[in-house]
């Protein structure tokens, strides 16, 4: 049984005992947390909802909140001495998936 879920303008394919990193939700370690715009479940059969499932929700706990893998941003204008170096950090959650109900 698998299900997709859109949440921070992105969607996962997730299935129950996955670990998933999705954008922050600054909730505390350990905490509970309920998907509800779940977009498409399968459980033998596909159901797809329109936009969502109707009653289908997604559970799960927080394992923890952190930070992604620096990414360098490197500007330069050629011949005008232009250039800056920039880095940035995505900040995420990790969610364990518990439970998908329909």
């Amino acid at each position: 049984m698998y299900a997709i879920i859109a949440t921070g303008g992105k969607q996962y394919k997730v299935a129950e005992g996955d670990i998933i990193m999705v954008e922050k939700l600054g909730l505390d370690a350990g905490s509970a947390v309920t998907f509800d715009q779940v977009l498409a479940v399968s459980d033998g059969e596909l159901t797809v909802g329109c936009p969502t499932v109707a009653g289908a929700t997604v559970s799960g706990t927080v394992v923890k909140e952190g930070k992604a893998k620096k990414v360098i941003v490197y500007k330069y204008k050629r011949k005008t001495g232009y250039h800056k170096k920039n880095g940035h950090r995505q900040l995420y959650t990790q969610v364990k998936i518990e439970k998908i109900s329909l």
